[in-house]
């Protein structure tokens, strides 16, 4: 009997290419492939545990899924009124209904809900966009948020230590309170995670009712001047530095942690726009 570890087919699994491609999320693209959505050479899978190479013709609802483009990223104000999902079932006008007609197929970063507006990121690339979702990335999401009331220190000092919504769990945010217009108050809130509706149902647990919500950045990426409706796309420069992209490839988002302190006598690295002249040449030494 022989104990050689049997090969692993070769290729990609197929969820994974479709992500890649920028068709969908992986889980989603699963989802997909269970739908019948999906042929592989002609012949519709049902299953995703199948291992795809480039030598495949790979069809989604009929139409074929071509070579994966260079991974982009898109800043995108969205308006109040739109959902963040492909389909809605209720008919409702959606994000990428409302998307430029020259944008190729694109995914969201996470979603905002039909009462939310502000900054979106959409991506062509599926592996971009779960590690831009991934929790361990750390990334801090900062919002504008107004509400009904006059909170103070101690009424939100609640959300800062973390609060318990319906049995789920929410961290600390970091909440200040920016200025009194009115009845009602304008906030600033960052958080890490998310969640569904988060925000929403953490002020509701301290006595306080949301009625205007703007996401205005997403760990780097800032909304700015964007107006409501419009999309910006991020340079491929930024993409590398922010997310430790290289020559057009991925490498996984690393936690943007501090970096460390330089040892004594070691030179210090130039400011953001701080000119170095150049370095002092040595002096000659006097012949013996």
């Amino acid at each position: 009997m022989s104990n050689e570890t049997p090969k692993s087919p070769p290729g990609d699994r197929i969820a994974k290419v479709l992500s890649r491609a920028g068709v969908a999320s992986r889980r989603e693209a699963e989802r997909m492939i269970e739908a019948g959505r999906v042929s592989v050479n002609g012949k519709v899978i049902d299953s995703p545990a199948l291992n795809v190479t480039g030598q495949d013709r790979i069809d989604v609802d009929g139409k074929e899924v071509g070579e994966p483009e260079p991974p982009r990223l898109w800043l995108y104000h969205k308006p109040l009124g739109l959902v963040t999902t492909e389909r809605d079932e209720k008919g409702r006008d959606t994000v990428f209904d409302k998307l430029p007609e020259d944008m190729p197929r694109v995914m969201s970063v996470g979603r905002l809900d039909i009462n939310s507006e502000g900054l979106l990121l959409l991506t062509n690339d599926g592996e971009i966009k779960r590690r831009l979702e991934l929790p361990s990335t750390g990334w801090v999401r900062k919002y504008r948020v107004r509400v009904k009331g006059a909170p103070d220190d101690k009424q939100i000092a609640p959300l800062r230590d973390g609060v318990t919504v319906d049995g789920e769990r929410f961290q600390g945010m970091a909440v200040t309170v920016d200025r009194q217009q009115g009845a009602n108050a304008w906030l600033t809130v960052g958080l890490r995670e998310g969640k569904n509706r988060e925000i929403r149902r953490a002020m509701e647990a301290v006595g306080l009712s949301v009625n205007r919500l703007i996401r205005i950045s997403y760990g780097p990426f800032r909304l700015g001047d964007l107006k409501a409706g419009e999309t910006e796309e991020v340079k491929t420069r930024v993409m590398r530095d922010q997310l430790g992209m290289e020559d057009g490839k991925k490498s996984p988002v690393r936690n943007r942690k501090a970096p460390a302190k330089p040892n004594k006598g070691a030179a210090r690295p130039p400011k953001d726009g701080e000119k170095r002249g150049p370095r002092r040449a040595k002096r000659p030494q006097k012949p013996r």
